[in-house]
């Protein structure tokens, strides 16, 4: 049995302690991300905590447990951590540690946080390395590779009848299936992490999710790993994500187990190793996934005529305050004005319709109402403006919103699933100088 190191709390915005643990002081840092965590057993598995004390000899190992996971704050079973919520637990845990950029090494599950961090916030992403992971797990008509509805059913019956006595050992580590220690410490580092109906919960979340869109929008260096012969991570799930971020590497390991938890353990750190140490040097970006909110002022030409220039003219400025103050609150930032309206961006798309909802609701004490639309995708960054298609796409859809209404793309819809937020559908439409049919939501008061 290894110490365990230190645990540490960092505060997010919210007020929730999220855990986390550094061990070593290279030069470069280094998050491990998975999702069971456990930050508090992982020592005491000799294979496991050799394979972390790896990744420290290397550099600053960075470990940390998002909100309701093991040592950190609880959360209700309703309001599980989106994609959005866990990257900031994550932004947290580095500004804590006074990391500006790091290289995320996901596993499993653990790959959405890395594939949404990397999409966002290139610039604190050094590199990304996905293993044994995936951007959507449940088949579709467009995605054929995908667990059909019976594997689902398994595996949330798996979970429910064997949850905190290590029944799940033996898929992900085939080669150690007869190793009753392994097996009662993975049951400890289960119960450790989450409660059963938590588990439950979170086990239908990570399988239902579709990060499929924002893979086009990672533009650091990736490196994708997946064993040939995993049981629960087939080495289609892989071949999807390096086909789909750009530049990203493929390597396929023997064997079939899944975590750090054996003698193949040390092929993987090694090739993890080479990727990160020879990565190339971080670069500013001129790319990034970003949330676009554009609002407009419904019948601006009328009001501005009844009021005339001088009174429209306070009206707007009034507006344009309020509008700002509602940003700063969900942390959004304002790009520009656009006449009778304005355009501004997100980190987080859930953030991005509170924001919108705030702001059609504080406008109407000026006597006015605005319609919002928004959209989740690439965009370019030139300096301290946007640009590309996302841009368009944001704005031709605020053009269907009616007075005080917030429409989004189907894009923002998948990312904030599980956030809370309820929609309507309004149907497909043809987005001027934009290929294809958009499904379009109206966002319930």
């Amino acid at each position: 049995m290894i110490d365990t190191p230190e645990t540490h709390y960092a505060k997010t915005p919210e007020g929730l302690n999220i855990a986390y643990q550094v061990v070593g002081d290279g030069p470069i840092d280094i998050v491990f991300v998975s999702y069971l965590a456990g930050i508090e057993v992982v020592w005491d598995e000799p294979v496991y905590a050799r394979s972390m004390r790896r990744f420290a000899d290397m550099g600053r190992l960075i470990m940390f447990e998002s909100g309701g996971i093991g040592s950190s704050d609880p959360i209700p079973l309703g309001a599980l951590p989106t994609p959005e919520v866990w990257m900031d637990d994550v932004r947290v845990v580095l500004d804590a540690v006074g990391s500006t950029a790091a290289h995320f090494v996901c596993h499993g599950f653990g790959g959405h946080v890395g594939i949404v961090l990397a999409a966002t916030h290139p610039e604190r992403t050094a590199s990304l390395v996905l293993v044994d992971s995936y951007a959507r797990a449940m088949r579709g008509e467009d995605y054929p590779i995908g667990y059909p509805p019976e594997v689902r059913a398994a595996i949330i019956d798996a979970a429910t009848r064997d949850f905190g006595r290590g029944g799940m050992a033996p898929v992900l580590v085939p080669s150690r299936a007869g190793d009753e220690v392994l097996r009662r410490w993975f049951g400890r580092w289960e119960r450790t992490a989450f409660s059963s109906a938590m588990a439950v919960a979170s086990i239908e979340w990570v399988l239902d999710l579709d990060l499929r869109s924002v893979l086009p929008a990672i533009n650091v260096p990736t490196l994708v790993m997946n064993h040939r012969n995993s049981v629960l991570f087939p080495v289609a799930f892989s071949e999807y994500l390096a086909d789909n971020i750009a530049g990203a590497r493929l390597r396929l390991l023997p064997g079939p187990d899944c975590y750090l938890l054996n003698e193949n353990a040390d092929e993987v750190i090694d090739e993890i190793e080479e990727f990160i140490t020879g990565a190339r040097p971080i670069y500013e970006p001129d790319r990034a996934l970003a949330t676009v909110l554009f609002t407009d002022i419904v019948s601006s030409t009328d009001h501005a005529t009844s009021l005339g220039d001088n009174k429209w003219r306070r009206v707007l400025d009034q507006h344009d305050l309020v509008v700002r103050h509602e940003l700063d609150l969900y942390r959004g930032k304002w790009v520009n004005s656009t006449g009778d309206g304005m355009l501004a961006t997100f980190d987080g798309p859930a953030r991005a319709v509170r924001c919108a909802q705030a702001i059609v609701e504080a406008v109407k004490p000026l006597g006015i109402e605005v319609r919002a639309g928004l959209h989740t995708g690439e965009v370019e960054l030139r300096g301290d403006d946007i640009g590309g298609i996302a841009v368009h796409i944001g704005q031709r859809v605020s053009a269907l919103a009616g007075p005080g209404e917030v429409l989004v793309s189907r894009t923002v819809t998948d990312l904030v699933a599980g956030s809370g937020l309820e929609f309507e559908e309004r149907g497909e439409h043809e987005l001027k100088g934009v290929p294809g049919k958009w499904a379009i939501y109206a966002v319930k008061a």
